[in-house]
């Protein structure tokens, strides 16, 4: 799934790059860069949404996981045999709790930042095309939403390395398959 995200970021930045680059001029296609906008940032939604719920989906699992082996209850779930010492188990466990947090909060906040610029910069192109805003607005807000972008998808870059590591290792420790879910 990372790999996956990855790819996807990799659309993403390339899109944006395309659109900021007819926008300025650097780059001539028969399209106009609001004609671009419009799926590119569509896009951009999604990817980000699903990047999210990637990182939250993530650290949910691994909260699951210590839940079980604390709560006793359903060490089942986790083990064929119940080992008689929980403790090693417990202490990677909690580790993987504590990298999974980590993980989704040097990541969401930076998608929420590039979905609300993004969306903010889309908005006041539309006003600026109607006269409502001057260009310089309009490319103040998508030049940070670009900015952002840049942060975040290092972080998410990053990130979804120690996440996809993370998910293998703790399948490891459990004896589950690498392609389990």
């Amino acid at each position: 799934m990372a790999y996956l995200l990855r790819f996807l970021l990799i659309i993403m930045l390339a899109g944006i790059s395309l659109t900021a680059g007819v926008a300025l001029g650097w780059i001539s296609l028969s399209y106009g860069h609001i004609q671009l906008a419009i799926p590119t940032f569509m896009f951009t939604i999604f990817i980000q949404a699903f990047v999210m719920f990637y990182f939250i989906g993530v650290s949910r699992l691994v909260e699951n996981v210590w839940n079980a082996l604390n709560s006793q209850g359903n060490l089942n779930e986790l083990f064929e045999v119940i080992p008689d010492d929980l403790e090693p188990y417990k202490k990677k466990v909690a580790r993987y709790v504590h990298e999974s947090q980590l993980s989704k909060r040097q990541t969401i906040p930076w998608t929420m930042l590039m979905l609300i610029l993004g969306t903010i910069a889309f908005l006041l192109g539309g006003a600026h095309d109607t006269g409502m805003v001057t260009k310089v607005v309009h490319s103040g807000v998508a030049y940070g939403f670009i900015v952002a972008m840049g942060i975040g998808f290092f972080r998410q870059w990053y990130y979804l390395k120690k996440s996809h590591i993370l998910l293998g290792e703790m399948k490891a420790l459990f004896g589950i398959s690498r392609d389990a879910m």
